[in-house]
């Protein structure tokens, strides 16, 4: 689902200055092309938030509710494979018939290839695929749906060509960069007596999750957020644990109750450090729940608070608030982490606590 209702799938970017003054006309020049001119290739350009053919720009339809509300689309006419094999294959039969041989050479079969592809290409319904965004009025936010980094890479750089600004996805890295964390002097952790000197996974982000769930059960699972007030953690599964070197490189726990599950002591004793789960922040009657792919900061099926507005643009209004609050509170809680993990002679005492909490945790079948 997009911005406007359901779950929401995102990674969060920041804006490094402030967007150009007419920005809607910029990326109006960069609109996506009227797909009756679309042919062998790709075509790539930006849409409106409304719908994937609303491709001119105005400031009508670029904001929404104050936000500038945006889609990324990229068109193509792909042949099905099964379709393309067969007519080719037809082709040939006819050729093998009329020439009376066993067997067609590689340039007669390559020339079939290029026919067919001539003939069906201009017939097929152009597909496409969206990104779409949504950045807060008159800040440096900005969220978008795409998840893979090639899909990340991909807007940045168009997004750039339209507005001279690049936004810089919020991985755990450049979000310790913002706090003036240099993560390259951190020595790597293991959060496992049992595995010491074994090749454990030095990514921030996997330590992160893995910090997440031992101060959600063995701390209370309370966090203060300056400004924000208490929330509550939560993590549940399905698991996926990590861990560099040979071995199980990855392992997936997600039936029956996985983070009291054997295995999951097992994994966390191994030296294995989680690399997904779905984590719940919640405050007073209020929950956000999603699943966290930590090593980039991928939020998926992220569920907001419900909202009580009735109208459409209230309650856009109203999930951009929430979306906003969910990533002050979570880069809130990172921010703790970062301040105990950078404190050389405080993470110690953490890392022995988070041991004897991965030796001592109960479990059931």
């Amino acid at each position: 689902m997009g911005f406007e209702s359901g779950s929401i799938s995102f990674r969060l970017l920041h804006l490094p200055q402030p967007l150009p003054e007419r920005v809607v006309a910029r990326f109006a020049r960069h609109a996506l092309p009227p797909l009756d001119t679309l042919g062998a290739g790709k075509v790539t350009g930006w849409v409106s938030g409304r719908h994937l053919l609303d491709r001119n720009l105005t400031d009508d339809n670029a904001y929404y509710g104050g936000c500038l509300r945006l889609t990324l689309v990229a068109a193509e006419r792909k042949i099905p494979a099964a379709l393309f094999r067969a007519e080719c294959r037809l082709e040939e039969l006819a050729q093998l018939a009329a020439s009376g041989q066993d067997r067609l050479s590689a340039r007669v079969r390559s020339d079939i290839r290029q026919q067919v592809t001539a003939r069906l290409l201009p017939q097929m319904p152009p597909q496409l695929k969206a990104v779409a965004c949504v950045s807060e009025p008159d800040g440096r936010r900005l969220w978008a749906t795409a998840l893979a980094d090639r899909q990340v890479d991909d807007f940045i750089l168009h997004f750039h060509q339209a507005t001279g600004v690049s936004p810089i996805p919020l991985t755990p890295e450049a979000a310790a960069a913002r706090r003036q964390v240099d993560i390259r002097q951190w020595d790597v952790s293991c959060f496992s007596a049992e595995a010491e000197g074994e090749p454990v996974s030095d990514r921030v982000g996997h330590d992160f999750l893995t910090w997440f769930w031992f101060v959600s059960e063995a701390r209370g699972g309370m966090m203060t957020v300056p400004e924000l007030g208490s929330f509550g953690l939560l993590l549940e599964g399905p698991l996926t644990f990590i861990m560099e070197g040979g071995g199980a490189h990855e392992v997936l726990l997600r039936k029956g109750e996985p983070r009291l599950s054997a295995e999951a002591k097992a994994a966390l004793l191994g030296g294995k450090k989680l690399k997904r789960a779905r984590v719940t922040l919640a405050r007073g009657d209020q929950s956000w729940v999603c699943t966290l792919d930590a090593e980039n900061f991928v939020f998926r099926g992220l569920r907001l608070p419900p909202t009580e507005q009735v109208d459409a643009v209230s309650r856009f209004q109203d999930r951009v608030r929430l979306l906003a609050l969910f990533q002050d509170a979570f880069l809130g809680i990172y921010d703790q982490f970062l301040a105990e993990r950078n404190d050389a002679a405080r993470w110690q005492k953490t890392l022995a606590e988070i041991r004897r909490w991965v030796a001592g945790r109960a479990t059931r079948r």
